[in-house]
């Protein structure tokens, strides 16, 4: 990101008049996307701030802006452990708008990704068993079940191979990240670039869900066998 438009200014001086000399930085983080993504933080975090901001909604909502999110002093550096991902994410890509960079010095322990990328791919694998079996054996309902779950697919092997490659980390994005995981675990039939490939697409046949979906799940089992004894 290397713009901030105007509706991220008009937020920030929203903000201001909320918060006053209370408001310690505005940031706008992320890719493009259909609602721009901010956070404030502030010294001090009000029920009667929440009001203030809840009255704004609207009119953000309006000017292609998510809700912000808001952190009282601290809590953000304290939320690295609990959300690896999504905290991480902010920190490498994000604008200082107003105040002070709040970032400074603040990283993701890997240890903490590392459990994270576990957590998510035993989910990930429990979700394709659990939801085979709900299945019913219908092949249509197991394409359905493959689309569903590429973006969740693409978003952990892009975390994991931030995880096992952080001096490449910028570099991944789920594309790199499915080639990293194939031939580090010795995937054939190229099975996790296959299923990146599906994310944002509505359908697939039945006859692809049928031929995919055991390498898919072959290639779930095998990550989250690599991510617990990653060291």
């Amino acid at each position: 990101m290397t713009h901030v438009p105007e509706s991220v200014h008009a937020l920030d001086r929203a903000l201001h008049e909320i918060f006053a000399g209370r408001l310690q930085s505005v940031v706008v983080y992320g890719p493009p996307a259909k609602m721009m993504r901010t956070l404030a933080i502030v010294s001090t975090l009000s029920a009667e701030d929440l009001r203030a901001c809840a009255a704004r909604v609207t009119e953000w909502h309006d000017a292609g802006l998510a809700t912000p999110l808001l952190f009282a002093a601290g809590e953000f550096g304290r939320s690295l452990d609990a959300f690896p991902f999504e905290f991480g994410a902010i920190l490498r890509d994000h604008i200082v708008v107003s105040g002070r960079n709040p970032f400074d010095g603040l990283s993701v322990n890997p240890a903490d990704l590392r459990r994270a990328c576990e957590v998510r791919a035993r989910g990930h694998l429990l979700h394709l068993r659990e939801g085979f079996l709900e299945t019913r054996g219908r092949s249509d309902a197991l394409a359905v079940l493959v689309v569903d779950s590429a973006d969740a697919f693409a978003a952990l092997l892009t975390s994991v191979a931030r995880l096992v490659d952080p001096g490449n980390a910028d570099t991944y994005d789920a594309d790199s990240a499915a080639r990293h995981l194939e031939r580090t675990l010795g995937l054939v039939g190229h099975p996790a670039s296959a299923v990146v490939g599906l994310a944002g697409v509505d359908e697939i046949s039945s006859a692809e869900a049928e031929r995919l979906f055991p390498l898919y799940l072959t290639a779930v089992e095998r990550l989250v066998k690599y991510i617990d004894t990653w060291k």
